[in-house]
């Protein structure tokens, strides 16, 4: 029988290695770790991890052809890249694919231990959400997804476009349920410029961890959702309509939308 480990560490700096596996295994959580994804690879075929936090540049085999491995050998295990080429076009690619999170290097320990915490609340998630497929008469609901027009960074963030250009940006319910329970939202001002993949908002969860939600586009916020700052429960209430964060003025939304996953392809 395969052991469960909490967490496998991939990355080719051992420095990075012992740094990770201090925070995490402070937390108390059990950690691996491995040099090379093929090594990463291989105990996997042999353990059940519960989340795996994998750099994006590596030699020979880099993060994102990991990924992919991770993918096709329909691994449940949630990933989490870092890397400390952060660029745009890496945290959009890394979600697109299929991370659940995207943490550039240098981060802090409170970064990574909120990263790690949603990723393992997202397996507890997905986890409950087969079970209720496997049982027959099951009608509860999980969590709910994003309305079908919408369009999504990952799993953190959406995006609706407006008839008048505009674009409208918040958080799904998934996102929220990872946290739990919303204590605090810090959002940016009007005039304030977005960038995609980049944080536009932090979101304080009642056990204290700080969370950054990622902009799905990237624009120039005029209007935000005032009524949300003494209001938090209305996001997790009504995230897609009513709990939207702030409305854009797209810089590129042809170019943009097209690195988002459609929310229609959810209900496939």
């Amino acid at each position: 029988m395969n052991k469960v480990t909490d967490i496998l560490i991939v990355d080719d700096e051992q420095v990075v290695l012992d740094a990770v596996n201090k925070i995490c295994s402070a937390e108390g959580y059990k950690v691996d770790q491995s040099i090379t994804a093929e090594d990463a690879l291989k105990k996997i075929d042999k353990n059940n991890y519960r989340l795996i936090i994998s750099d994006i540049m590596m030699p020979e085999f880099d993060g994102f052809q990991f990924l992919e491995e991770i993918a096709k050998r329909k691994i449940l295990s949630p990933v989490i890249m870092t890397t400390g080429y952060s660029t745009v076009e890496n945290a959009v690619k890394s979600l697109y694919n299929g991370a659940i999170d995207f943490i550039p290097k240098p981060f802090t320990a409170d970064e990574l231990i909120s990263s790690v915490s949603r990723g393992l609340k997202y397996l507890e998630i997905q986890k409950r959400l087969i079970e209720s497929k496997n049982r027959t008469n099951d009608e509860s609901i999980i969590y709910v997804p994003c309305p079908a027009k919408y369009f999504r960074l990952g799993y953190s963030s959406w995006a609706e476009v407006e008839n008048t250009g505009s674009i409208l940006i918040g958080v799904t319910d998934l996102f929220i349920k990872t946290i739990d329970s919303i204590n605090e939202l810090e959002l940016l001002k009007i005039d304030d410029e977005i960038v995609q993949g980049n944080s536009c908002s932090q979101i304080k969860s009642k056990e204290g961890l700080l969370h950054y939600v990622l902009s799905p586009i990237t624009g120039r916020i005029i209007e935000r959702n005032e009524q949300l700052i003494n209001e938090t429960n209305i996001i997790e209430k009504d995230p897609y309509f009513n709990g939207w964060f702030y409305r854009v003025i797209p810089s590129d939304s042809e170019y943009e939308i097209n690195h988002l996953i459609p929310c229609s392809s959810d209900r496939l």
